[in-house]
């Protein structure tokens, strides 16, 4: 191995650690938490040290650009891909092939075309797309998601969930749970764990009130944050930083 390939196995092995750290306290099981490497705007050639160290679920946020890098890995041990940022109705279509579980759909318009586009595919077996709702509990302006300020707490939520009851009946699409970002705060106890807790509250609600969705999911927490969101409740984590470093 170089160095490069070095410090990246030694720093998944560090967050790795952290995160069963985490699980314990919070009287989980570490097994129950995917790491998800954030590779976007990382060369190829470092995602294939990532893979060696054995972390093989890859978070990108654009679709092109995991279009591009996809190809290189064709011969290898096929990793996960995850779509962890904003998906356009525009580019539905080439996601469908691309990724394991799209983290991000936030209306009910880009759920229906995504289920009309595998529906009108007869090469796609009619299956069903994992996909997590994506769900904006902080206010912030810049965060994308249903807006949902203060959780079950919100006045948006019996239209939520009539929103959530018509994406779960979409017969080719399986919503597997939700996913957040929180605020880029220091302020970890007061405004990041908070927003952590206010999804797992939303989960756990809509486990009650649409309990034909598969809500097995939490998709939340960073490098900055994941131990949180792993107190939390969180299944998915998304790290890039403290694994590959500033881009």
């Amino acid at each position: 191995m170089n160095d490069q390939a070095d410090l990246i196995a030694e720093r998944i092995a560090a967050i790795q650690a952290r995160i069963e750290a985490a699980a314990i306290r919070a009287r989980r099981v570490p097994a129950e938490i995917t790491l998800i490497a954030v590779t976007k705007t990382h060369p190829a050639s470092r995602i294939a040290h990532v893979l060696s160290a054995g972390v093989l679920d890859l978070g990108e946020n654009r679709v092109q650009e995991a279009e591009e890098k996809q190809g290189c890995f064709a011969a290898a041990t096929p990793p996960r891909w995850h779509l962890i940022g904003h998906l356009q109705r525009n580019k539905a279509r080439r996601a469908l092939g691309l990724f394991d579980l799209i983290h991000t759909v936030d209306d009910l318009r880009l759920a229906e075309t995504l289920n009309r586009l595998i529906a009108e595919d007869t090469h796609s077996g009619q299956r069903r797309l994992p996909i997590l709702l994506q769900v904006n509990v902080s206010g912030e302006a810049t965060k994308e998601g249903f807006a949902l300020i203060g959780g079950v707490q919100s006045a948006n939520w019996p239209a939520f969930v009539a929103t959530v009851r018509q994406i779960v009946a979409l017969p080719f699409i399986h919503v597997q749970g939700l996913m957040t970002i929180a605020p880029y705060s220091d302020d970890l106890e007061g405004v990041v764990r908070p927003c952590f807790r206010s999804l797992r509250e939303v989960r756990d609600r809509l486990a009650a009130e649409v309990p034909d969705g598969d809500w097995r999911h939490l998709s939340m927490g960073m490098s900055g944050d994941f131990e949180i969101a792993i107190e939390e409740g969180a299944t998915l984590v998304r790290v890039g930083t403290a694994i590959l470093g500033e881009r």
